[in-house]
């Protein structure tokens, strides 16, 4: 069975076509741990949120958990809504139905190839769900803003998916349909993505050009992180009504190097949009049960699950950086500006879909 990747198809095109700037397609909150998150200590000198990884522009290596890693055997699609068609949500008058959902999940197991059992299914279903309904919000927005994707558009997008993952031309709809997910959907999907690539796109021309007070200030920053000792940490939250069969998760991840894979999927941290990455970060910076646990790790090793006030977190210590003995790149001015693009987009992405979510009617019928 091929794997192909569906649901960040949108990474491997943000640098070749013409029409996307940034991948945005899995954005739904501020990569911001600082100020949205208990993790961090707060700061009353000082706006934490741009502080560590925030601002942290040292030249990061990508984890080792997402270099060649040695992947799973394909798992089959499962039935998890079997009998007649039934609405699952309606989303400001349009329905979302079980068909609609269980496409969805097969294409889920499809691209990441976690198997759907007892301790995974309703974090696959609850976030699936979440994301079909956002995708409606997206489409609404583009339709509200006048955004058309055309089907050049889209059959461009089609053309370029199949050669970034080496899949024959016009072999797509049978791989798709032998992993149990319906082609118009995957099209449904990428129209949703490439309309709000371009409606953040426009958001973020009105914000106009970053000023060079701002870049400086980001330099500065810079420098300071060069001469700190910092740890690349990526983290999972599970919120205490999802949490069941934790060490069992933990386990999994300790099997499975694909941290970042299930940080994305089932994470409900503000990181879990960049694969539960939180970047460079001070440990001294941690609240104290984070700090404790982070301070017993190694390189590459995964914590117990950790309990912060009724939530629980996974820690996973990718690498540490000493400035005495490590040497880091000082980052250009041209690296600056794109940080702070990206991190500009990134903010604008998730507070408009936030926006979005509050201002939609949306009934959930499971």
């Amino acid at each position: 069975m091929k794997k192909i990747f569906i649901t960040a198809f949108l990474l491997s095109t943000i640098t070749t076509m013409p029409t996307m700037a940034l991948d945005l397609s899995s954005i739904g909150q501020r990569n911001q741990p600082n100020g949205n998150s208990v993790m961090f200590e707060g700061d009353s000198e000082t706006d934490s949120s741009e502080t560590d990884s925030q601002t942290s522009v040292i030249k990061q290596e990508q984890p080792s958990s997402v270099i060649k890693q040695a992947q799973p055997a394909p798992t089959k699609p499962q039935i998890i809504f079997p009998g007649a068609v039934k609405i699952v949500a309606v989303v400001n008058g349009e329905i979302i139905t079980t068909e609609d959902l269980q496409n969805r999940i097969n294409a889920f197991v499809m691209n990441t190839r976690i198997p759907v059992n007892e301790q995974t299914q309703n974090m696959i279903v609850q976030r699936t769900l979440q994301a079909a309904i956002d995708e409606k919000l997206k489409l609404q927005d583009a339709e509200k803003n006048g955004i058309t994707i055309s089907d050049k558009d889209i059959e461009q997008s089609v053309k370029f998916f199949e050669t970034s993952n080496k899949i024959p031309a016009g072999k797509l709809k049978q791989i798709l349909k032998e992993n149990g997910v319906n082609y118009d959907v995957f099209l449904e999907q990428m129209k949703s993505d490439l309309a709000w690539i371009r409606i953040i796109r426009k958001l973020s021309y009105a914000e106009g050009e970053l000023t060079e007070k701002e870049i400086e200030t980001a330099q500065k920053e810079a420098d300071k992180d060069l001469s700190t000792p910092k740890y690349m940490v990526s983290e999972i939250l599970i919120k205490n009504k999802n949490a069941k069969n934790l060490d069992v998760l933990v386990s999994n991840l300790r099997q499975d190097p694909r941290f970042d894979l299930y940080a994305m999927q089932f994470s409900e941290a503000p990181s879990s949009s960049k694969g539960g990455n939180l970047g460079w970060i001070n440990k001294e910076r941690l609240i104290a049960p984070l700090k404790k646990a982070l301070g017993k790790l190694k390189a590459g090793e995964v914590s117990d699950p950790i309990k912060v006030g009724q939530d629980y977190y996974i820690l996973k210590l990718e690498r540490i950086f000493d400035p005495k003995k490590d040497k880091a790149e000082t980052p250009t001015k041209e690296n600056i500006k794109k940080f702070l693009e990206e991190r500009r987009m990134e903010e604008l992405a998730a507070k408009h879909l936030q926006e979005l979510r509050q201002a939609s009617v949306v009934e959930v019928r499971m």
